[in-house]
Formats: structure tokens, sequence, C-alpha cells
């Protein structure tokens, strides 16, 4: 049994070799759907092994009150109904600072701009630096460490003072060959600032560093900066017992800073660690949908193709069919032979459209410094909707070679 099936993949594989062109052009829609759907998986399944340090970007029982959500969907309108809120200004600020009263271990200013240039000595950096201006729980409530010098304190806020704090890629880059960056000054798109203190390392995020930037006080970007910023607060809670508790507590404070009334609707936004890797998940399932559509499509319009080829080529073989039977071939090995060689025809497509995809994947892995890896998962399903498709459409052009009748085959293709 097993010599006979051999021998009828071998024969199949023959068959599909002789029309090399043919072959591969009806691999080719099977290898695009395939292809698709791997590149897309893998690229995500690589994001998605980096999520909890990427998206835990604030510190331990911590959530952050601002103005977007951490994520907007949705057309333009939607988008204009977040920047037409009023911004958190910085005597709401203050004013929920003093509602929360003690209820909170820690309450954080932050508001930050991208694009910026910074310089020192003959080291010039890309615009892609953000600056950040915060008071002195930034650190704490953003998850930050102090490796050199020390943070912002309250007579920097107070006195909008010119002392700054680097992230370490910034600090590294800016001095080079070990020099100590305490006490130098440096220019933030030509303004000076003098280094007080370099934050730890963050690691990257979604292949963007969260090191890559410089903090000066709050109130000195408010004055010098950009004075309409919407301010976020981060807010700790004394515990994870207590977290929920202050967040709903954390509300009502911001309503009263804000000024809302019973009847109007939060103007605000509640960003906790969890509600990104939600976020992320939302984006995860409307990227992968749209994927297994296209790749589905795909392998419908490949699976056609398959038949059509495959009812061409019995057409084309009818003498060699005849021939087979007339010497005893049983009707069952024509339909293993016909039905094989679709099979093959629709893995290989498979195979190549895994290769191709999952080289693709990881090359954008790679380019966000995202971990390499292989889907095997999707590469077990997309097999077997390939054995599906190969044995769903060649089972009919399979089932007529095996139908036919030998003498009426012989004289047919005189």
């Amino acid at each position: 049994m097993m010599l006979s099936i051999r021998e009828t993949l071998i024969q199949a594989a023959t068959s599909l070799a002789v029309n090399k062109m043919r072959s591969a052009l009806t691999t080719l829609g099977v290898a695009v759907g395939v292809f698709s759907i791997i590149a897309v998986m893998t690229a995500l399944d690589a994001v998605d092994r980096s999520i909890a340090s990427g998206l835990s970007s604030l510190g331990a029982n911590t959530f952050q009150i601002q103005k977007y959500p951490a994520t907007v969907f949705g057309s333009g309108h939607s988008r204009n109904i977040y920047a037409n809120r009023q911004d958190i200004t910085w005597q709401q600020a203050q004013r929920f600072k003093k509602y929360m009263g003690d209820s909170a271990s820690n309450i954080g200013l932050v508001v930050s701009l991208q694009g910026i240039q910074a310089s020192y000595a003959t080291e010039v950096t890309n615009p892609d630096i953000t600056l950040s201006g915060g008071d002195e729980n930034f650190a704490l409530a953003n998850g930050f460490d102090i490796v050199q010098g020390r943070n912002l304190n309250e007579n920097d806020i107070r006195n909008a003072s010119a002392n700054i704090v680097l992230g370490s890629d910034l600090a590294a880059y800016l001095f080079r060959e070990g020099q100590n960056p305490i006490g130098k000054t440096i220019k933030i798109n030509g303004k000076a600032g003098r280094v007080v203190g370099v934050f730890s390392s963050k690691g990257p995020a979604f292949g963007q560093s969260q090191d890559n930037f410089v903090l000066i006080p709050i109130t000195r970007f408010l004055e010098e900066v950009n004075q309409e910023s919407s301010i976020a607060i981060s807010v700790e809670a004394t515990s994870q017992k207590t977290y929920q508790q202050t967040i709903d507590q954390a509300i009502g404070a911001m309503r009263l800073a804000r000024g809302l009334t019973v009847k109007m609707p939060n103007d605000f936004e509640i960003r906790t660690n969890e509600s990104l890797v939600e976020s992320f998940r939302d984006i995860q399932n409307i990227i992968g949908t749209g994927a297994f559509i296209i790749s589905f499509m795909a392998l419908l319009t490949a699976g056609v193709g398959i038949m059509n080829i495959m009812l061409v080529s019995v057409t084309e073989r009818t003498r060699e069919i005849g021939i087979r039977m007339s010497v005893g071939a049983p009707r069952r090995s024509i339909l293993q032979q016909f039905l094989l060689e679709a099979l093959l025809l629709s893995l290989g497509g498979g195979l190549v459209g895994i290769a191709l995809g999952a080289g693709a994947g990881n090359l954008v892995a790679v380019k966000f410094n995202l971990p390499v890896m292989f889907p095997w998962l999707w590469v077990i399903v997309s097999l077997t909707v390939c054995s599906a498709i190969g044995i769903s459409f060649g089972l009919f052009p399979a089932w007529k070679a095996s139908r036919l009748d030998p003498v009426t085959a012989l004289h047919a293709s005189r």
C-alpha cells in the first residue's frame, strides 16, 4: 500500500514538472494568500511578545489622566471630539492635587513635545528628541530611577530653573567615552540647560526608545516652550488593593477641577497599563481580521485556479488516462494521482508563502527591535487550509478523470 501511494506521488510530481510554468503560476495565488497572513501574524506575534515590557510604561499601581485616549479609532470626526476638549491646565492640575489630598502615594505632572534637537560641544543629535516638562514626581510616577546625580526637586519646579535630567540614550550619545554629564551645560533647541541627573534605561518599546528624552521643570516648559500644552497627570495608588478606589476618587477630583456638572460627561481619559494592552489588542484584532479576509479571498481565487488548471490537465491527458485504464490501472489510482497533483500545487504554494511571509514578518520585527520568532500555530493553520483547498478544488477534476471510459478516452484522443 505504501509503495502504491509512493508511486502515485512520484507520478503526480512528474506530471507537474512537465508543465513548470503552469504549475508555478498556479501555486503563486496560494503563495500570495499564505504570505499575507503569515507575514502579518509573524509581525503581530513579535509585537505581542514585547507587549509586557513595551506597554508597561507607567509605574506600579499607577494610572494617568490625560486629554486624549491612548489610541483613537474611527473617522476624523471622532478625533475632533477629543481635540475640541479643553486642555488640562496647570491651574486644574493644582486643584486636582488639592482635592486628592493624601489619597494617592504621589501625583506627577508631565507635558511633552517631540522633534527636539539637543547638542553638547561638537555632538548634535537628530531632531528626534522628546522634551518633557515634569515635576519632582515624574520619575517615580513613570517608573524611572536616577543612576547619576539627582532628580528635579521642588525648588527647580518653583523657580522654573534651567536644571535638566537626561534619558540614558541621550546621555550616552552626547557624553561618550565615559564622560560625566553632571554639571555640564547642553543646549535644547538652542536654549541652555544644566545637567543635574541621568535616568536609568527603560529599554525600547515597539522599536522606539523610551530613553531618548530630556526632562526640564514643567514650569519652565509652560513658560518658554508651550503655554497651551495639555498636562498629563500620573497618579500612584498607595497599594494594589486601593488602585480602583483611587481611580474612582481621581475621576471625581478631576471633574471638580475641570468644573464639570453632574450631567456633563467626563472630558478626560484614564490611561492604565491595562487600557494600553486592550488598545493594542483592538489594533491587533483589526489588522488580523483584515489579513485573514485578504488571505481568504486570495486562497479562494487560487482554489478556483487550481480546479481550472486540473480540468485542463484532464482534457490534455485523456489519452494517457485511457491507456492506463486499458492496461488495468484502477479508477482509484487515477483519482489519487490527480488529487495528489492538486494537493501538491496547493501545498507548494503554501510552503513558498510561509517561507516568504515568515521572512518578511521577521524583517519588520528586526527593523523595530522586536524578538524574531516563527509562527508555528499559523503555519499549521496555513498548511491545513492549503490541504483543504487542494483537496476541495481538486476533487472534481480528479473524479472526472477517474470516471472516463477507457475506450472513449482512447478514441477521443486520436
